[in-house]
């Protein structure tokens, strides 16, 4: 393999505090990038390919010959990861093959459209709380802190039977998780702490089975033996952390989207079945995931017309393919009516794109449905540039957005 002047390349990912939270990659990263397929440089060390393009980030994530586990040598590492694998033998968004399937097999009826729509009251229901919340508070308001985080969070724990007196402590260690400034020791720690909270729980699930889905999990799959509860404590903290982490973001961002674009929240007033189409446009166009998704190449192949070699390292740009002008037409600029946006990835692409994404969506579409009925002289306390940023967090998203009406 030809060595690489690692410290010549771009720093890769391409997050700053000052970024505009709608521009995935300001104008010097793409030049130094020098085209849609290049090499970064890692913030963990070593270097990866870059992939940009749509069809490119496609033909990556349904390729077999990627591994997606961040444990073998030679892993792209984006963020900080616990330094074993013990207390990881869950997370199968980081296995290959049947290990994968395995554990994606036992939550897919979960998060059917069907299912997702009989809790659609519930959603309702927790959205318009917060938002009531959030009035009897008067303006200004943090709209993350009072509604963006809270909703995604309740909903979660409702489906997984985590008591929500519990929120304050898995949000708090699930931020550290979530951090890509964390240390080794802080995320084992948070990872620890979540995993005594949730071993407590499932014993409690064993002699107190509820209508949830920890009670379900632990009935058919961990006492019959086909599932152990060290495997079920990690898979309940990925739907945990994962769960209200992506979709607190979306939330806030996709609000201050349409701050920035208040015809968009008159219309969704107006016509609440523009509803699910803007969902689609406020996913390619945030997209929170700005770190992409990281693979191992296990042979060489060919992606994009570049030559990939066993051992290297490839991240799938799903920021930069959902701002791709090949597929979507003025592509920088947001378009609430745009045919083609359900064409995005900001799920993933693939056997691996997110299982929970009709539950995702919504969330979304009751949260800004509700929040421009009940808000109609909602504005921004702040200007964009002056909006602070998460940009250390793994999912990219805002530190607060005050707001009025």
């Amino acid at each position: 393999m030809a060595s690489v002047e690692v410290e010549s390349l771009p720093a890769f990912p391409f997050i700053g505090p000052d970024s505009n939270p709608f521009i995935p990659v300001g104008e010097s990263d793409l030049n130094r990038l020098g085209g849609p397929v290049g090499k970064v440089r890692l913030p963990f060390g070593g270097w990866a390919w870059l992939m940009t393009r749509h069809e490119d980030v496609r033909q990556l994530l349904r390729h077999p010959g990627f591994s997606s586990d961040q444990y073998r040598p030679g892993f792209p590492v984006l963020n900080p990861i616990p330094p074993t694998r013990e207390g990881a033998s869950g997370l199968f968004i980081f296995m290959d093959g049947e290990q994968h399937s395995r554990f994606r097999r036992m939550l897919t009826a979960e998060f059917m459209i069907k299912n997702i729509r009989r809790i659609e009251p519930l959603i309702e229901e927790t959205v318009v709380d917060a938002l009531e919340r959030m009035r009897a508070i008067g303006p200004p308001v943090d709209l993350m802190s009072e509604f963006a985080l809270p909703v995604p969070s309740m909903t979660i724990c409702h489906l997984l039977g985590v008591p929500y007196s519990d929120h304050d402590f898995f949000q708090h260690h699930s931020a550290v998780i979530m951090d890509r400034k964390s240390g080794p020791e802080e995320i084992d720690g948070a990872l620890g702490a979540l995993d005594g909270l949730l071993g407590e729980l499932i014993a409690f699930k064993r002699t107190s089975p509820d209508e949830d889905l920890l009670s379900r999990l632990v009935a058919e799959r961990v006492v019959p033996g086909e599932l152990r509860e060290d495997e079920l404590k990690s898979m309940a903290m990925l739907l945990l952390v994962a769960g209200h982490e992506t979709t607190a973001n979306m939330i806030g961002l996709s609000a201050l989207a349409l701050l920035e674009h208040p015809e968009c929240l008159d219309a969704l007033r107006a016509d609440p079945g523009l509803a699910p189409g803007m969902v689609e446009e406020l996913l390619r166009y945030v997209t929170v995931v700005r770190t992409g998704l990281p693979r191992l190449a296990m042979e060489d192949a060919e992606i994009g017309g570049q030559k990939i070699r066993a051992g290297e390292g490839v991240v799938a740009m799903l920021s930069m393919a959902n701002r791709d002008a090949s597929v979507f037409q003025d592509p920088e600029g947001f378009d609430s009516t745009r045919r083609e946006a359900h064409r995005h990835m900001a799920f993933g692409f693939g056997l691996h794109q997110c299982i929970g994404q009709p539950l995702a969506r919504a969330e979304l579409r009751v949260a800004l449905l509700e929040l421009a009925r009940r808000f109609p002289g909602l504005k921004a306390e702040t200007t964009l540039a002056d909006v602070p940023k998460r940009h250390m967090a793994v999912t990219f998203g805002l530190g607060e957005l005050p707001v009025t009406w």
